[in-house]
């Protein structure tokens, strides 16, 4: 095979590979469609119960879409008292990316008199990369983005498989 095949062969190898790269973070939207909205009153829990199906992992981001309203970062003792006086974070641009840069507790909520009350709260937990398994010892699930990973995963590894049959094929 000539020097300039094998170059060639060489660098679509180590460009190909570079596919193999995982994204180690990502980003949640919170709210879907509606947004950062006060909740139905018959279902008040529906951003505790969104967060507590996903797993955030440190450096992830969560977004905060919403109109005429705001979102605070509080310690426990406000997020328990609904007291919006003394926010560690607080933005009302109406689309807010808040970056989960630690492991711990996040306790989010409304800034609006009267929504943190209604139900327009939610606490996150993140846990550290390094940290795979819950309490109980078991694996955590995955988050949809996980999923939506891991089928970009499957579908780069038969790209990678297809271009080395192809290479091989042109090649030799």
């Amino acid at each position: 095979m000539s020097s300039s095949k094998q170059m060639s062969l060489l660098l679509m190898t180590v460009l190909s590979s570079l596919l193999y790269l995982s994204v180690s973070s990502f980003e949640y939207e919170i709210g879907a469609n509606e947004g950062w909205v006060v909740p139905p009153a018959n279902d008040t829990r529906i951003y505790n119960d969104w967060a507590s199906e996903n797993r955030f992992q440190v450096d992830d981001t969560i977004r905060f879409k919403y109109r005429k309203d705001s979102v605070m970062e509080v310690s426990v003792e406000d997020y328990k008292k609904c007291n919006s006086s003394h926010p560690n974070f607080f933005s009302n641009t109406g689309n807010t990316v808040y970056h989960l840069n630690h492991s711990g507790y996040f306790y989010f909520m409304s800034g609006v008199s009267g929504h943190c009350e209604r139900g327009q709260r939610m606490i996150i937990k993140v846990i550290s990369s390094d940290q795979e398994t819950n309490s109980g010892g078991e694996k955590s699930s995955a988050s949809p983005s996980a999923a939506v990973l891991s089928s970009g995963v499957f579908k780069t590894l038969l790209s990678q498989l297809a271009m080395s049959y192809v290479a091989s094929y042109v090649f030799y």
